[in-house]
């Protein structure tokens, strides 16, 4: 999954540098998302506005004015002695109004009229001459095509460098008349590049027919202070910031200014009829950079700005003289994109390494904090330093690393809960096929038990067994069988370990041994010969024992007639004698160690004559070492209890096994065994069967 989401990650960033159409206007959305929750604070207000608004309109007319009336204008915010006056203004064809282009409307008769009205003053002539008198700097415009207009700039002192690639350039330019245009202190673009019609940014800076020209925010300063040429430092063949006589402003690489709004304000505007009127104080005027534009609602010098609000497009231009004069710009290096995409290749990798194997929740507060310290960096970056870092594609990009690294978990998910399914389906095939193995080897295995029913018919001995294993099949044994009329022979073991290995090795010792007694009977016939059966069974039960397995084993040869017992003990615990009056003891002697532990280990058997009545109790350590819910053992001392219990209500072999059942079964009270269970008991009733 780790290289399905590499893979994602690089198309993610492909897409990007290949300029996705949505990359750059969620950029735009973003930053002016930035503006809308926190707007330029204003701090100063160098720049006023004298608007043409509505007031001014009704007063003095519809616009356009005649040009004397534009040049009165001028001359009354000259007597006021502003910095510099900046015209938001083109006057590129003669005054329709002026006197001269009336006289040429007026018929042969009033050649009179026509006479004097030529002798007045044009009116542009007029509006030329109000502009040389006063510190004002025209509006230029660019053109997408060559122009004949004469190109009118202040020179520039490049800092750094010999040519600024990479500015804003127009083919031609669009200028006022030549005598109105020839007066102006200064010329500056009032030229702006709409993304998406909204205005973020105003050029400083720009190559108009390849002459450097500023923009009239920058020449109005340059005017107002006084300054021959405009400086522009270049680093890295890239326009770094603009300087007029103490003031500097970073600049984008293509010589532009980002802006940083504040709400419109009403104290930046005075009427342009207040104005002529004479009812705006000197000092409202005296020393400021005056803007003269069109604000009004017909006029439709409207520009959206970020945050969705309509501003006339010459209180723009007053807020970015606002930035420069405060020295708060709004700023994007030229390195930001690659810091974006470095937070972005981060974020992208550690999801792709951490995810796949962190758990649902970890990777989902992951991706969460990511996305949410991406967008905060960007909100650090304006609200502290007033950077422009953009939040919002990193962030969308992380979330779609996101999303399809989830979408492959689900997959992967899916893909392994398939294969799970598969297997699972595959084990509980595998598991019936081993329970019917299982199964079937339990009955094999209890099959090759004797039953007691067997000895029935014989009157001078009783016997009961059962052997119950803790898994499905066990190792313990037990086996009884005549030697001839009047001789049994019995034995009860356990092999080392439990499960189908114990089995199988508990059926071959039991095969080994009862052929082992069958052949050797007639010398079984001395009872002091147990022991050599004893010795032949460890040799063979070893030479088969691949797996260093052991068994413990209790074998005797019982006289049905005399009642004389041989034996002989493998390492088993010795069996119970209870008599029929009630008294208990073991049959200790015989002993040696269990089979397959000491090699041609030379076995004793013991004898003992036991009387009518007597009743032998052989167990397996499945008896003695159950355990109840607690951990607590059975114990000898329980087992003992039982068994004198059992014998002092008379109860026969059948009873003694019956209750010895029944109490290991209470005492465990359902909890798992711990190991096979096996009870072997015999009663001899006498030679003629009547005890």
């Amino acid at each position: 999954m780790r290289w399905q989401g590499a893979g994602v990650v690089l198309l993610l960033a492909l897409a990007a540098f290949a300029g996705a159409p949505w990359d750059e206007r969620l950029r735009l959305a973003w930053f002016d998302g930035y503006q809308a929750l926190l707007p330029r604070q204003v701090q100063s207000m160098p720049a006023v506005i004298v608007e043409i608004d509505e007031k001014s309109l009704n007063e003095i007319g519809q616009w356009p004015w005649p040009r004397n009336e534009t040049a009165r204008l001028i001359d009354r915010i000259a007597a006021a002695a502003p910095a510099a006056v900046g015209l938001d203004l083109l006057w590129p064809q003669p005054d329709r109004l002026s006197p001269e282009a009336l006289a040429r409307t007026l018929p042969p008769s009033e050649a009179a009229t026509r006479e004097r009205l030529l002798a007045l003053p044009t009116h542009d002539a007029l509006l030329a001459a109000a502009i040389a008198r006063a510190p004002v700097v025209l509006a230029i415009a660019g053109q997408p095509y060559p122009t004949r207009d004469t190109l009118r700039a202040p020179p520039f002192r490049i800092l750094g460098g010999t040519s600024v690639p990479g500015l804003w350039s127009h083919e031609g330019v669009l200028t006022s008349l030549a005598d109105i245009d020839r007066a102006a202190a200064g010329h500056g673009l009032i030229s702006a590049d709409l993304e998406g019609a909204v205005v973020r940014r105003l050029p400083l800076a720009a190559s108009v027919a390849g002459t450097l020209v500023p923009g009239l925010e920058l020449e109005m300063l340059r005017v107002a202070t006084g300054s021959a040429a405009v400086g522009l430092e270049v680093e890295g063949g890239r326009a770094r910031r603009v300087v007029v006589n103490g003031f500097a402003h970073p600049v984008q690489g293509d010589g532009s200014a980002w802006l940083h709004f504040s709400p419109r304000d009403a104290r930046r505007y005075v009427s342009a009829a207040d104005v002529m009127a004479g009812r705006v104080p000197r000092d409202r005027l005296e020393g400021k950079l005056v803007l003269v534009g069109v604000t009004g609602l017909g006029l439709l010098d409207y520009q959206t700005v970020p945050g969705g609000e309509r501003m006339p497009g010459v209180e723009v231009r007053a807020q970015l003289l606002e930035m420069i004069f405060d020295a708060t710009p709004l700023t994007r290096p030229g390195w930001m994109p690659g810091l974006e995409w470095l937070v972005y290749a981060a974020g992208a990798l550690a999801l792709v390494w951490l995810m796949p194997v962190m758990a649902p929740r970890r990777a989902l507060a992951l991706g969460g904090a990511l996305i949410g310290a991406t967008l905060a960096l960007g909100w650090a970056g304006f609200a502290g330093m007033r950077v422009l870092f953009d939040g919002a594609n990193p962030a969308l990009n992380l979330a779609l690393v996101f999303g399809a690294l989830l979408v492959l978990s689900l997959v992967e998910a899916r893909r392994r809960e398939r294969t799970l399914r598969a297997e699972i389906q595959r084990q509980r095939e595998q598991a019936a096929r081993v329970a019917g193995e299982l199964e079937a080897a339990r009955r094999i295995q209890t099959g090759i038990l004797p039953r007691p029913e067997a000895l029935r018919a014989d009157a001078r001995i009783e016997v009961a067994a059962t052997m119950t294993p803790a898994r499905e099949v066990g190792g313990d044994l037990y086996d009884f069988f005549p030697l001839d009329r009047d001789r049994l022979f019995f034995l009860i073991g356990d092999v080392s370990g439990k499960g189908l290995p114990a089995s199988i090795f508990m059926a071959v010792s039991k095969a080994l041994y009862k052929s082992n007694a069958l052949r050797g009977k007639d010398a079984c016939a001395d009872p002091d010969r147990v022991g050599e059966l004893m010795t032949v069974a460890n040799a063979e039960v070893s030479r088969e024992n691949g797996e260093a397995m052991f068994v413990t084993l209790f074998a005797g040869i019982l006289d049905l007639e005399s009642g004389v017992l041989a034996y002989c003990n493998a390492g088993h615990d010795d069996p119970a004698l209870i008599a029929a009056g009630g008294s208990f003891r073991r049959l200790a002697g015989g002993d040696g160690p269990p089979l397959c532990v000491v090699d041609d280990f030379e076995y004793r058997g013991a004898q003992v004559r036991i009387a009518p009545g007597d009743m032998i109790c052989m167990v397996t350590d499945g008896v003695t070492e159950a355990q109840d819910p607690a951990g607590g053992l059975y114990g000898g001392a329980r087992l003992r209890a039982t068994q004198e219990t059992a014998r002092g209500q008379g109860l026969g072999a059948a009873g003694l096994m019956a209750a010895l059942v029944s109490d290991v079964a209470r005492f465990v009270d359902g909890a798992e065994a711990a190991d096979d269970l096996t009870i072997l008991a015999l009663r001899w009733n006498g030679p003629g069967g009547g005890a």
